[in-house]
């Protein structure tokens, strides 16, 4: 595996794999890699023939008093971890290779609906910045397809619409949240938590199981069950963001009629911010 700096290194690389016939596949992170990211690097080696991924750590979706500057980078380690799972190359740029006009001045993507709301609420601009810096490194590697990891569903489906609507040629893959063995979603920030907050953490996935097996016994008071589980989160210690049932495609809020649901949480634990989702189809069968 090949790692690159440079906008001119990464396209000549993907260049010469094209020239081989070889199709293009990519996943793009911020690095402190996890299994949930080596899980996507091996979808991604299982659907194409070269798979690159990019470490960038994005300033732009960065608000005020966020952790950007604490933001672990373990760039060694991850070179090992990616080399393992077959990636072909690496794509680590610095801020000056991605924004050499510097930031203030830098064309912006926006997506509107899909972006308001939810994680769109609580940390203004972030999803502009992650539809800009998403957009900048598809126009770089210009891949067949791309993967992301569905506990980010809000963004999943802010990168999906940004593909859809500016004509992009990238089949875009969400894949399962990779979890550990108590339910708790796989995550950079999880390092963050002291033994005791982690231990608590696990709260956060079985308040959305809970809700789910409600919804699928029939119950549709959405809100008493929203009430309930925000009890056991605080109770457990957890300063809750949201907790909302949205439409799975439309990230609207659930009516008592919709089929296809996904549960979304965000919660504090002490200073870290955790995010999980369960998507539910009451038409899939069981």
């Amino acid at each position: 595996m090949n790692t690159v700096k440079t906008v001119r290194e990464l396209r000549a690389a993907v260049a010469r794999a094209r020239s081989e016939g070889k199709r293009i596949g990519f996943v793009p992170t911020m690095g402190n890699l996890h299994s949930g990211h080596v899980a996507l690097i091996t979808k991604a080696t299982q659907r194409v023939d070269f798979v690159v991924a990019s470490i960038f750590v994005n300033p732009l979706q960065f608000g005020a008093g966020e952790d950007l500057d604490k933001y672990p980078r373990t760039l060694a380690a991850d070179q090992e971890k990616l080399l393992e799972a077959g990636c072909s190359l690496l794509f680590a740029p610095t801020v000056e290779e991605m924004y050499p006009d510097g930031m203030a001045g830098q064309t912006r993507v926006s997506v509107p609906q899909l972006s308001e709301g939810l994680c769109g609420a609580s940390r203004p601009g972030h999803f502009e910045g992650v539809a800009t810096v998403v957009s900048k490194l598809f126009n770089m590697v210009q891949p067949d397809l791309a993967i992301f990891g569905q506990k980010d569903y809000q963004q999943l489906a802010v990168i999906r619409a940004l593909v859809h609507d500016l004509n992009m040629p990238i089949q875009i893959i969400g894949e399962p949240t990779v979890r550990a063995a108590d339910g708790l979603a796989l995550s950079s920030r999880n390092g963050f938590l002291s033994e005791e907050q982690r231990a608590a953490a696990p709260v956060v996935y079985r308040s959305l199981s809970n809700i789910a097996e409600s919804i699928k016994q029939g119950e549709r008071d959405f809100p008493a069950l929203i009430s309930a589980q925000l009890q056991q989160l605080e109770a457990a210690g957890l300063r809750p963001d949201y907790l909302e049932i949205r439409h799975a495609l439309t990230l609207r809020p659930a009516t008592a009629e919709d089929r296809d649901l996904v549960i979304l949480v965000a919660a504090f634990l002490g200073t870290t911010r955790l995010i999980d989702n369960l998507h539910l189809n009451l038409d899939t069968p069981v």
